[in-house]
């Protein structure tokens, strides 16, 4: 039970920081980004872990390193959600 209520809280960190990165906060809520968070790790977790070897904060092991590659994730998500939503990434 403490393992997801930290992946939610993590998820919505990240979620928050790609979405400040990518200058859509204004548009998302919490639940967006606590959404963009976890599934953008899911997706470096497919993408991104397999070429450096770190795991994300879905595998349960935090590190400074998986924070990165989470946010990485998050951040290439939230590329392809705006280039399907204003056909140009910002």
């Amino acid at each position: 039970m403490v393992n997801l209520i930290v992946w939610v809280i993590l998820g919505g960190i990240i979620g928050w920081i790609a979405s400040m990165i990518m200058q859509t906060d204004e548009e998302q809520g919490l639940l967006a980004n606590v959404i963009v968070g976890i599934v953008g790790a899911f997706l470096a977790g497919w993408l991104i872990t397999p070429l450096f070897g770190v795991s994300t904060i879905n595998q349960n092991n935090f590190s400074v390193a998986g924070f990165i590659v989470s946010l990485a994730g998050a951040i290439i998500l939230l590329a392809i959600v705006n280039l399907f939503r204003s056909g140009a990434v910002r």
